[in-house]
């Protein structure tokens, strides 16, 4: 109960509109699990036997394609929730980019509380309805955006998530960040090649939208002309 008192994401999580009481009563049925950059938590395909909400870190979400390739299907920031309630099955690989922890329920624990406790349910329902917003964003991206547009768009997306995992949810968007993903992993999210992106950092760099200290280490210098790429 100390920990979800203290804890950095109260009023982002889906546990934000619940009162004392039931807090101690959801607190209950979870558990704290701390994650090593690495390691997963949930893999696709397998019985959906657990839900989680994303405390600290970022992990990022991945399938298998038929060929035994990766898809990186996005990431997941502080106050995200993963898994698959009233699901059998996890529709994706959750692996820790950073050190991680999360909160733990078991799927039919956590069903039956939402189902009892009406708030938690309908702020469920609202984070479904916002992951599907997002996937037709994404999908948008793929399809229509150039190699620019689709970098320019995570960059933006990174530095806003970061900010709000960081300084609340009203944060302003950083312009000093790390990104937790390495070139390879972000052509895989993109749908783009290694040499493209690395490509695209490069045109960034040179029109003096983005500075780069190292491979990592990005400082957003023009943000309106960042903006004015995505459109």
């Amino acid at each position: 109960m100390n920990f979800c008192q203290a804890c950095s994401i109260r009023n982002r999580a889906i546990c934000a509109d619940l009162d004392d009481t039931e807090i101690a009563l959801l607190n209950r049925i979870g558990r704290r699990k701390n994650l090593s950059a690495g390691e997963s938590l949930l893999w696709e395909g397998d019985q959906a036997v657990f839900v989680a909400n994303v405390v600290t870190g970022m992990l990022k979400l991945s399938t298998t394609t038929g060929d035994g390739r990766e898809q990186i299907l996005g990431l997941s920031y502080p106050s995200d929730f993963l898994g698959r309630p009233y699901g059998e099955r996890t529709p994706y690989d959750a692996q820790a980019l950073t050190e991680t922890t999360v909160c733990v329920f078991r799927r039919v624990d956590f069903e039956r509380f939402a189902h009892e406790h009406p708030r938690l349910e309908r702020k469920l329902l609202e984070r479904t309805l916002g992951e599907l917003d997002r996937s037709r964003r994404w999908m948008l991206l793929l399809g229509r955006m150039s190699a620019e547009e689709r970098l320019a768009t995570l960059l933006l997306e990174i530095s806003e998530r970061l900010a709000a995992s960081t300084c609340g949810g009203d944060a302003s968007p950083l312009d000093v960040f790390e990104l937790p993903v390495s070139r390879q992993q972000i052509a895989d999210i993109l749908g783009l090649t290694i040499e493209t992106v690395s490509r695209q950092f490069t045109r960034l760099r040179e029109e003096e939208i983005i500075g780069m200290n190292g491979r990592r280490d990005v400082e957003v210098l023009r943000r309106d002309l960042l903006e004015a790429i995505v459109g």
